[in-house]
């Protein structure tokens, strides 16, 4: 069976076929990255129009050796987004689905990153821990089996991702902050400054990333000129803290859980150092991690088509819109 994937969540516009069989057997993925670091930012506006200038020559792409016609249902991100960018990707799986006669299935993006490694590394069974860490999204999730997630913590204000791009453009680094507070924080001594590790003692699971972005704030303030290498010290700091706390949290959960497995998903478990800390609990805890490969890490459609290929019984009726800018994971079922 093959489906087709499509994602527009917020600023990729990306499509995949996945093949029951061969696994994913095209794909294609557009940044607005460029177009957004003007801003600072994603412009919620900007990322609709482009993703209906985009989003035909992504398909053509992603389906350059496979046949249309050959396609058997249409997997989409009907929530959580940006709904106008969502909505350019439902409209667009509904004209496939009508012209080719085949179901469709709206997916969770949440789901989407918590399943994601399950597709590159078959031998992950359920149930595991997964840390789904991004620019929007900040939890430890509990899969107990697919289609039964428990958020076991989450971040009660910024999410990790949030915070490195507020930080990042404290730095005057460009937008996404993420990767470039990375490459700066090599040249960097993580010891330099003392940033707050919040809740990283706290007896729940939940994280919180306000304060420390705040003690940032502060401290590039009173720094009447800053160097690049105190820059690099800053950016180093601060994604020590980062790090400190969700090794922490992790090592909480399997602790509490018992779970053996462990995978981190999401933009940020792109971060090197980070993925080197979490690696490092493998023979402390006695657990395996696993990692989605970095093109999986961000926002992508494969992931989207793999879910859909495993709810295929949650197919939909070609009517009406089904998209939504919130969709906790407690609201999906099997």
């Amino acid at each position: 069976m093959k489906t087709l994937g499509i994602e527009t969540s917020c600023d990729e516009t990306a499509i995949a076929v996945y093949d029951s069989e061969q696994g994913i057997i095209g794909e294609s993925v557009f940044s607005q990255i460029k177009m957004h670091a003007e801003y600072g930012g994603v412009v919620p506006e900007l990322a609709s129009r482009d993703h209906c200038v985009k989003i035909i020559s992504v398909l053509k792409e992603a389906i350059k050796d496979v046949d249309l016609k050959s396609i058997d249902q249409v997997a989409y991100t009907s929530g959580p987004g940006l709904l106008g960018a969502l909505l350019i990707g439902e409209s667009f799986a509904q004209g496939i689905s009508s012209a080719l006669n085949i179901p469709l299935i709206p997916i969770n993006h949440l789901e989407g990153h918590l399943m994601s490694p399950v597709m590159e590394f078959p031998e992950i069974t359920t149930p595991y821990i997964s840390l789904l860490v991004s620019g929007g999204h900040s939890m430890i999730v509990d899969v107990k089996d697919r289609g039964d997630y428990q958020i076991l913590g989450q971040s009660q204000d910024d999410a990790v991702g949030e915070a490195f791009d507020k930080v990042g453009k404290l730095l005057g680094l460009p937008y996404p902050g993420g990767p470039h507070i990375e490459k700066l924080a090599l040249k960097g001594n993580p010891k330099s400054y003392d940033f707050p590790r919040p809740m990283i003692h706290s007896d729940n699971l939940d994280l919180s990333f306000s304060g420390l972005k705040t003690s940032v704030l502060y401290t590039v303030r009173d720094i009447e000129n800053i160097t690049d290498q105190i820059k690099a010290d800053i950016a180093a700091s601060f994604q020590q803290a980062v790090i400190d706390v969700l090794t922490k949290k992790i090592k909480k959960s399997v602790e509490l859980s018992g779970r053996s497995n462990v995978i981190i998903a999401g933009g940020v478990a792109a971060n090197k150092a980070l993925r080197e800390a979490i690696k490092e609990l493998e023979s402390v805890l006695n657990i395996r991690v696993y990692y989605p490969s970095l093109k999986y890490c961000g926002d992508n459609a494969a992931m989207i088509a793999f879910v859909g290929s495993l709810r295929s019984s949650d197919k939909i009726q070609v009517n009406g819109s089904s998209v939504r800018a919130r969709w906790p994971l407690s609201e999906l079922s099997k």
